[in-house]
């Protein structure tokens, strides 16, 4: 164990999590990204899924800026009192 991580350890007091608590958490993260579900092996390291993880959010972010940019055009091609605009403003409620 490193010493960094011993000193966190010593420290923290009863907000210390363990390695079991940790081994737990990467296991669940693993299972939510699609990337990591899809192998058929569960041998994967805890930076891989994190950095898989990490990877799939960025993605989310970019699908939202991108849905975002869509909705934004839409709504700026529709008259505002159409029945296109209240059916998407009713949406996005």
């Amino acid at each position: 164990m490193s010493s960094r991580r011993s000193q966190s350890r010593q420290t923290s007091g009863a907000s210390r999590i363990s390695d079991e608590q940790i081994s737990d958490l990467v296991s669940k993260l693993q299972q939510l990204i699609p990337e990591l579900r899809a192998r058929r092996s569960n041998k994967v390291s805890a930076s891989r899924v994190l950095q898989e993880t990490c990877d799939y959010i960025r993605s989310l972010h970019r699908e939202v800026d991108d849905l975002s940019d869509r909705l934004a055009e839409l709504l700026a091609s529709t008259d505002d009192t159409s029945a296109e605009a209240a059916i998407i403003r009713s949406l996005l409620m």
